[in-house]
């Protein structure tokens, strides 16, 4: 009896006991074993039939150093979080205590084809396998109470082998109790139930894909016959754009007004402007002069200068948004130097545009103009079908 010492090496301790012809019984409890797995395997007493390794630092590799010839082990209150396939041949083993330990399922009994009494009481299993008895035959008692048990589907497999078991799991009912869901805490397996119905998988996706099939087909059909909302929508917006226009035409802007309008935009957006945004409102009849960072911007002069000078000289601000906007500081600044001019000119300067849709958890605290801003401002959405861009680019041509 070698317990509350501060033995730390399992390999260690087994050599120590190769020597010993007669021993039968040790206790290691409560110790610092741990065993690393190394390439140098153990040496135990052969006819050491008793081990006790309860208390102590061990994990998963604990089965590649046990004694072959062992009868009863205890494992109990250690770090085990898998029983390994293949590692151990234990062909003797009759008692194996694995209670406290951080057990996701029952183990199996591929190299313990001996065994008889099982207890893995106070683990993490959820769901027991329903195949226990099948793959350990020999097991006459089963001790798995106390632990976290999910009551669902799954676990009514297990409640149903407890009653071909014939008395086989120790403790029961008392002893297994539902920790999962909230709702269900502290009701006894026995008393859990479930219908066939709610448990039916085949019946459950044949009832969700009818669903989503009908779904499907009439979202497809307000999408395809009832386009109504998004031309009510883009309607209202070129209406209000007008309204505005009519009653507060534009005066006389002085010279330093050298652009229609500043684009801020994200680098990684910058494909969308070149190719979409610039070629459309830069050409054709009743052309707009843009400001674009990349080639109005004055070399020498800092960027905050730059971006400051670059408002200041254009009539309207256009803003690209979409989660890559969010995620750029420099954006950021624009942003904010665009309300700053917004509030202290009294001016109508901003256009936003929504070129990918922004979740609001995505948008950091320090947006608070932004959000401010797509709450209280009408802002133009980029369509993603071609046959509701002409009404976008005329919207966008109109609001500048």
């Amino acid at each position: 009896i070698l317990q509350k010492n501060k033995f730390e090496s399992l390999r260690k301790v087994s050599f120590m006991t190769s020597l010993m012809k007669s021993l039968k019984y040790l206790d290691m409890s409560n110790n610092l074993l741990r065993h690393d797995g190394a390439d140098v395997q153990c040496q135990w007493a052969e006819s050491l039939s008793e081990l006790d390794l309860s208390s102590n630092q061990l994990a998963d590799a604990v089965f590649e150093c046990l004694p072959v010839n062992v009868k009863k082990l205890s494992l109990q209150n250690n770090q085990i979080s898998h029983v390994p396939r293949g590692m151990a041949e234990l062909k003797s083993l009759e008692e194996l205590n694995l209670a406290s330990n951080r057990l996701a399922d029952l183990p199996g009994c591929s190299g313990f084809t001996s065994l008889q009494f099982l207890n893995v009481e106070m683990n993490l299993i959820l769901t027991p396998s329903a195949d226990f008895f099948q793959s350990c035959p020999r097991v006459r008692e089963l001790q798995a109470g106390h632990n976290p048990f999910k009551c669902s589907c799954e676990l009514q497999a297990f409640i149903g082998l407890e009653r071909q078991s014939g008395g086989r799991l120790f403790g029961w009912p008392a002893a297994y109790v539902c920790e999962y869901p909230e709702g269900l805490r502290g009701t006894e397996l026995k008393g859990f139930h479930l219908s066939q119905l709610a448990c039916n998988t085949t019946l459950l996706l044949v009832t969700a894909l009818l669903l989503t099939l009908v779904l499907v087909a009439a979202v497809a059909f307000l999408c395809i016959y009832l386009d109504v909302p998004w031309y009510v929508r883009m309607t209202w917006q070129w209406t209000q754009t007008k309204r505005r226009a009519w009653h507060n035409p534009p005066g006389d802007q002085g010279p330093v007004l050298q652009f229609h309008a500043f684009i801020s935009y994200s680098e990684r957006d910058s494909l969308w402007v070149k190719n979409e945004l610039i070629p459309n409102l830069e050409k054709g009849e009743g052309c707009v002069q843009l400001c674009q960072h990349e080639r109005d911007f004055i070399p020498g002069k800092s960027i905050v200068e730059n971006i400051i000078n670059c408002i200041e000289k254009s009539y309207k601000s256009i803003f690209v948004l979409s989660p890559n906007f969010v995620q750029s500081e420099w954006c950021h600044y624009e942003l904010y130097f665009a309300h700053h001019k917004l509030f202290s000119e009294n001016s109508n300067s901003l256009i936003l545009i929504l070129l990918e849709p922004i979740p609001p958890y995505l948008i950091p605290a320090r947006y608070h103009k932004l959000k401010a801003l797509m709450a209280k401002r009408t802002y133009l959405e980029w369509p993603k079908e071609r046959s509701k861009r002409a009404l976008f680019w005329a919207n966008l041509r109109a609001a500048i």
